[in-house]
């Protein structure tokens, strides 16, 4: 068999060595710059929380039933997953496709476009994870009773992060210039964080809304880190689970044809 024959049977294989080989270069590159990384993604949703909780906070003392505070901390946590995940992944991917040529150095090595995105997106996954409780502590500080279920909160935002993650690889992969980016983050991520739950309950909305709100996988994390940290709801949140799992599995494919397209001539 060639070596031609060869590369073309294992694409559409996820190898171990191969994701290995690309998530070790970006966690070495990673600490070069994981103070500025980190400050960017876990101080905006800290402000959110602080802005909100302290400042709505101030007039409004409960909502849903929860402590205006307790509110927020928990659903600005789908607010740093967002933050950390799809916008480096939207920049970062552009970036070392454009202009840094990572990405071809990459795919010189016995690496195939579906491992790259997928390591990209486990990278990118896991600190969403992590970035992603940071407002969840500051609001235990301020208030927020530590439970059993907190423990959750970390896989959540990993799941939410991987789809993300994705969905910020597909759109750099089908953009041909930064300016694209602006109508993604007007027309579809602005949207989508309002539709979250994250600062207000989306009950007295119309019912349109309430429906296109069950559509937001970002509205599934919020309402799942909640109920981790208040108490599950069963089967619901396991549907929910499975939505979150859906759109990441589907904008994972998404974004390794987007690569392909974009990389591969």
């Amino acid at each position: 068999m060639t070596t031609i024959e060869t590369r073309g049977a294992r694409l559409g294989r996820l190898e171990r060595s191969a994701l290995t080989g690309v998530l070790v270069r970006e966690i070495v590159n990673y600490s070069s710059y994981w103070k500025s990384s980190t400050f960017s993604s876990t101080v905006e949703p800290t402000i959110y929380l602080l802005a909100f909780g302290f400042g709505f906070g101030s007039l409004v003392s409960t909502i849903g039933g929860y402590d205006y505070v307790d509110f927020v901390g928990t659903g600005t946590v789908a607010t740093a997953v967002l933050f950390s995940s799809a916008f480096p992944a939207m920049f970062g991917t552009f970036v070392k496709y454009q202009f840094q040529r990572t990405y071809d150095a990459i795919l010189a090595a016995p690496v195939d476009t579906e491992e790259l995105v997928t390591a990209e997106a486990l990278w990118i996954a896991t600190r969403a994870g992590v970035y992603g409780c940071v407002p969840m502590l500051v609001a235990m500080v301020f208030g927020l009773d530590p439970s059993w279920g907190m423990l959750a909160v970390p896989f959540i935002a990993w799941i939410a992060g991987f789809g993300w993650a994705c969905f910020g690889i597909s759109v750099a992969g089908y953009s041909k210039s930064f300016e694209n980016f602006n109508y993604v983050v007007s027309a579809v991520l602005t949207p989508l964080f309002l539709l979250a739950g994250s600062f207000f309950p989306l009950d007295e909305f119309p019912r349109w809304v309430r429906l296109l709100a069950a559509l937001n996988p970002l509205h599934h994390c919020v309402v799942l880190v909640r109920n981790a940290v208040f108490g599950f709801d069963g089967w619901e949140d396991l549907l929910r689970v499975g939505g979150l799992v859906v759109f990441g599995l589907v904008v994972w494919r998404i974004a390794i044809n987007a690569m392909t397209r974009k990389l591969i001539d």
